[in-house]
């Protein structure tokens, strides 16, 4: 079994993150999906994520194969929600963006363990609500999303524009569990 852990990552990643969102355009433009197809996430972009302490590497056998981006401030694209609604809640959210897999991995479900990850740090930081975002196209993410349990709450634009429209997702982390029915 190979040995899978996420770290936070430091300046000293920026290249092979720029290099993971760089392959990540591709196999959407590959699977003709528009996300990320414009200057969207760009180098800067990355480097902000990393002086806010935000972005996490998915390890592989010593390898960073994924990246991922874990907010704790509220998403300002989020604050209008069309056809749907969030589930009442808080609005002490957590916010996962930019997330990449190295595309020569896919089919290797290494989506599962930096959701894993990803959920487990957001509970360590006291979040008990995740919210996500997904181009209505990009049906990989959207299987991924469905799977761990994320439920579709509506559409949101990104910086209100009406062409950068994506499919919203909630989850819960504080469900509870009756041990002893089982």
């Amino acid at each position: 079994m190979a040995m899978i852990y996420l770290r936070k990552a430091t300046l000293a990643d920026l290249d092979q993150i720029d290099y993971l969102i760089k392959d990540a355009k591709k196999l959407l433009a590959a699977d003709g999906i528009p996300q990320w197809q414009g200057d969207y996430p760009q180098k800067t972009d990355i480097l902000a994520d990393l002086e806010q302490g935000m972005t996490y590497l998915l390890i592989v056998d010593q390898q960073i194969l994924g990246t991922a981006t874990l907010m704790t401030i509220p998403e300002p694209n989020y604050q209008n929600i069309y056809h749907g609604g969030w589930r009442t809640s808080d609005q002490h959210y957590a916010t996962i963006h930019r997330i990449a897999i190295k595309s020569d991995q896919t089919g290797q479900h290494l989506s599962d363990f930096i959701f894993s990850n990803l959920l487990s740090e957001a509970i360590q930081l006291g979040f008990k609500e995740i919210r996500i975002d997904t181009h209505r196209q990009n049906l990989r993410m959207q299987h991924v999303l469905e799977k761990i349990g994320f439920e579709y709450r509506g559409i949101v634009y990104m910086d209100s524009n009406p062409a950068d429209r994506r499919n919203a997702y909630q989850l819960f982390l504080d469900k509870k569990i009756d041990y002893l029915s089982k």
